[in-house]
């Protein structure tokens, strides 16, 4: 049977129109994560991801390949309304569809895709789990890839150039406390003048602004080697929508900032995702020190207060996932100081078509 590329309706809500085929979808993207980590908490319900595809800041695409009535593979793209010609896309075939040719026709999908919408530029990440063999170095100098794993092969032959490696790493909770209330009370003492604000779910009014403008630094200021992400603006309003969003899904945002008491502003901030359910582990999103803060420790106290709130917030969870660019070494020794062990790698990947 031939295989089929079906665009796929983004459903309003769980259980709406469309939605048993986006959670299909969705499973696609998981049991590719489950398959490259070697691991079954890589796995997510399509009721966590909904929201983002709902977020207005960007454009989104979505198609399923099907095969019959089975999902075999899917092909996610969006990009910024700010810079439209800037996408993140990919092309994902479930574990054992592979070698079907079902990558290609969804690649080539995502082609006719970027001609349509006028991409100038595609930025990918691939799981490439460790091989023997000769292997790929990022540009940075920093992290390398198996040069034969599947993945790798089939983005070098479709003109895809590696950029960047990324770490996944895995912190067991609730992890050594004495270790963690030593390193804490160590980044206290140096962060002197510096206050701290913890909470879960919405963005307190006050620190809306301030969240905002550490949401735009970390377009800019985070590790991106030559992948060239481009700079978003956000303001309050846009925190509230944000927050809005993703409070229509199973799982809460918890939220750690630090404020420079002199001045009022915000110098950092970090922010874990955690599932409603306890069995799940929590997902490490932003954490970034504005450069004018930084060698104050404040990225340490930052990480273990929210882990710290996470522990009395959101008991039993089993573990926190976190990425990191190979480069960005001060996160790395943060990370490793408190616990976190390395569980796998990706490559940052970039398509130019312009």
């Amino acid at each position: 049977m031939a295989i089929e590329i079906r665009p796929v309706p983004i459903p309003e809500r769980a259980g709406a129109e469309g939605w048993e085929l986006f959670a299909r979808v969705t499973a696609v993207s998981s049991a590719i994560d489950v398959a490259g980590y070697g691991r079954a908490e890589f796995a997510f319900p399509a009721e966590e991801d909904l929201p983002h595809w709902h977020d207005p800041e960007q454009i989104k695409h979505l198609f399923a390949a099907l095969d019959g009535d089975r999902v075999v593979g899917r092909l996610a793209a969006w990009a910024p309304t700010e810079a439209p010609d800037n996408a993140n896309a990919f092309v994902q075939v479930l574990p054992e569809e592979q070698g079907r040719g079902i990558g290609s026709l969804l690649h080539q999908r995502l082609l006719e895709l970027a001609a349509e919408q006028r991409y100038v530029k595609m930025v990918t990440w691939a799981v490439s789990p460790d091989a023997p063999g000769e292997r790929i170095t990022a540009p940075t100098g920093f992290g390398s890839i198996p040069r034969d794993n599947r993945e790798v092969r089939f983005l070098l032959d479709r003109g895809w150039r590696v950029e960047q490696v990324e770490r996944a790493s895995r912190f067991a909770l609730p992890g050594d406390p004495e270790l963690l209330a030593r390193l804490r009370a160590d980044a206290e003492a140096r962060a002197a003048g510096y206050r701290l604000h913890t909470w879960a779910g919405f963005t307190p009014e006050r620190l809306r602004d301030g969240m905002a403008e550490l949401m735009e630094r970390m377009t800019t200021d985070a590790p991106s080697a030559g992948l060239e992400e481009p700079a978003e603006t956000w303001d309050a309003a846009r925190i509230v929508d944000n927050d809005t969003r993703l409070d229509d899904s199973p799982a809460t945002m918890l939220a750690t900032a630090v404020e420079h008491v002199a001045t009022g502003r915000l110098a950092g901030m970090t922010r874990l995702r955690v599932p409603d359910d306890p069995a799940r582990p929590a997902w490490q999103w932003d954490t970034i020190v504005r450069r004018e803060d930084r060698g104050h420790r404040l990225g340490m106290l930052l990480k273990i207060a929210n882990l710290d709130a996470l522990a009395e917030r959101f008991p039993g969870r089993p573990s926190v996932i976190t990425w990191n660019a190979e480069e960005n070494r001060h996160m790395l020794d943060v990370n490793e100081a408190i616990g976190f062990e390395p569980i796998g790698y990706e490559g940052a990947w970039r398509r130019d078509l312009a």
